[in-house]
């Protein structure tokens, strides 16, 4: 069936007083009112302007798109910023008119307000002040009643601080400003901003027609998200008991989402590769998030999880983010997972976010998830880590874990499809390694000695200061000191605080401060060395490159399957059994 809108520019009170008929409604998935009083004066300034300029032309504020929802009202989906805004501006003038003596002019355009504003009876045109043209309901926002009250009264409490207080208070301000230096171009001020500032609404047929017309404009106030679109979408899918159970669930989601540093929108996305998992889809373009939901007539939004799975996406990233524990799931209690979590924090994109998000939905219920769950996380740091050190590209991973994601659904000891590492150019690669891959490197590293979480803020210290100077060491070219100095054995996570305080002094100086750390890698090289020079650099070089590839071989690099100990798992060579045992003798590897 054809889509139909209807397009017909209307001056600022021909638009509004169309509210007697279809009255306005802000509906519950808006965002809240939001312009600032910097958006306020420049509003204000412009029709100052266009007035002051004695223009006839008219003066173009914007578009207004809305529908007619069941009960016959203006359903806004977008410019209710702007609409809201002019309902203030109104109101602040009626009040200053109502102030004024009763001229010919003040009664003419008190009139001309009242009919912008407020319901009126249709033979006596008296005005029902108690019945404004538009209505809030936008979910979450007190503000909805602080509006009412305002186009009611035209009063503001004195330390109210909310948006629509202190705009209108703002444009009161400016009025009485305005009426008193330029009393003559007062009231043609006001026919201005009534009957010559025009604005465009753009009238669909239906809610996903005027969703869809939103998408291709630009607001000047704030655009919907991509999530406002989905809460819109749900929203007009319930009944009314429906809806207001959804409305409070919105609400925690939303406050949940913001306690753990991250958005509604991520949180969508995140589920997306759930979802394509679930059907298997191992496409390497992702596609855009509503472009996804929007398949099949958003059937996947209308599914009755959405909310409950989207909520158990967010104590994951309450334990990633904001490093807590959460009663009843033990696995946020365990300190290892806790460690590799914050590891893979330190991958330099976001891929490695996507399997776990999909292993945590399927499996968090299942009895042995905890072990299950640690065990899939260091393989996947080290196929990961590996790959990325090795080629430090996006491409490098993005068909294995597109891959990996649908074979998580079918276990959870899933198949990992990565091409090999080569462990000799890894171990090389290890030396100098790419910036993006240092933080992750050294907290590998940190870990393996270390019982709690590293400390939140730290940074990356130069155990040879960058700055040095060149009498330190007269017989080795600048270049070759310059370049071990970027090397990875020159390198160890070390909180800020005591990174100002030790600046670039050499290791003596320094080492005060290394014994203040409270992470364990900083504590042991204070402790087992005198002196730090070029030799350290590159035992440490290579110590940290057979190191690390033992680690990440443990935990499963270049093995098919999640475990490390299962019949594909490579036997150690003699070699690295003398080095494991060394590791574990100065207490380098966990046992």
């Amino acid at each position: 069936m054809a889509t139909t809108i209807e397009v017909n520019k209307q001056s600022v009170k021909q638009l509004l007083e169309t509210g007697k008929v279809n009255k306005f409604i802000i509906p519950e998935y808006q965002r809240p009112y939001a312009w600032s009083d910097e958006q306020i004066q420049t509003l204000f300034e412009d029709l100052v302007e266009y007035t002051e300029n004695n223009n006839e032309s008219t003066y173009f504020l914007g578009t207004i798109v809305s529908y007619e929802n069941e009960n016959n009202e203006q359903e806004i989906i977008d410019g209710q910023q702007r609409i809201t805004s002019l309902f203030l501006l109104l109101r602040a003038l009626y009040s200053k008119l109502s102030s004024m003596t009763e001229t010919k002019e003040v009664k003419n355009f008190k009139g001309q307000i009242e009919s912008a504003l407020w319901e009126q009876d249709e033979l006596t045109a008296e005005v029902d002040f108690e019945k404004t043209l538009i209505k809030s309901r936008v979910m979450r926002d007190e503000g909805n009643k602080v509006f009412s009250e305002i186009l009611i009264t035209g009063d503001v409490g004195a330390l109210a601080k909310d948006n629509y207080s202190l705009n209108y208070r703002l444009f009161t301000e400016l009025i009485e400003r305005y009426a008193t230096n330029e009393p003559e171009l007062f009231f043609w001020f006001i026919r201005n901003v009534l009957n010559k500032a025009i604005l465009l609404p753009i009238t669909a047929d239906s809610q996903d027609t005027a969703l869809t017309i939103f998408s291709t404009l630009n607001d000047r106030g704030l655009a919907l998200s991509d999530a406002d679109i989905f809460k819109a979408k749900i929203y007009n899918q319930l009944d009314a008991d429906g809806k207001a159970t959804f409305i409070e669930q919105w609400k925690k989601l939303d406050d949940d989402a913001t306690n753990a540093n991250e958005s509604i929108q991520k949180l969508f996305y995140y589920y997306m590769f759930y979802l394509r998992a679930l059907e298997n889809d191992r496409n390497t373009t992702t596609p855009g998030i509503r472009k996804y939901y929007s398949k099949n007539n958003f059937e996947q939004l209308y599914k009755s999880d959405v909310i409950e799975n989207l909520s158990t996406v967010i104590n994951l990233w309450l334990v990633v983010n904001n490093r807590v524990e959460i009663d009843d799931e033990d696995w946020s209690k365990n300190i290892e997972i806790k460690q590799v979590l914050d590891m893979l924090t330190s991958y330099p994109n976001e891929f490695w976010k996507y399997p776990v998000v999909i292993y945590y939905l399927k499996y968090n219920e299942s009895e042995d998830f905890e072990e299950l769950f640690l065990k899939f996380l260091k393989k996947l740091l080290a196929v990961l880590a590996a790959r990325y050190i090795v080629t430090p590209t996006i491409n490098a991973v993005k068909r294995g874990i597109l891959n990996l994601n649908s074979e998580i659904i079918k276990s959870p000891v899933p198949t990992f499809d990565f091409p090999k590492v080569s462990e000799q150019e890894l171990k090389d690669k290890i030396k100098l390694a790419h910036r993006n891959t240092v933080r992750m490197i050294l907290k590998i590293l940190a870990y393996q000695n270390q019982k709690e979480l590293l400390p939140e803020k730290w940074e990356i210290e130069h155990i040879l200061p960058q700055k040095w100077q060149t009498n330190y060491f007269p017989s080795n070219f600048e270049s070759e000191v310059q370049e071990l100095v970027e090397h990875i054995g020159n390198k160890v996570p070390f909180e800020k605080k005591l990174n100002i305080i030790a600046g670039n002094g050499y290791f003596k100086k320094k080492q005060q401060s290394y014994e203040k750390s409270k992470v364990q890698l900083v504590l042991n090289l204070s402790k087992n060395h005198n002196d730090w020079g070029l030799n350290e650099i590159r035992e440490r070089d290579i110590r940290i490159s057979d190191e690390l590839l033992i680690i990440l071989n443990d935990w499963g690099l270049n093995q098919p399957n999640t475990s490390a100990q299962d019949e594909t798992s490579p036997v150690p060579t003699a070699e690295e059994l003398k080095m494991i045992e060394e590791l574990k003798r100065k207490g380098l590897i966990k046992v």
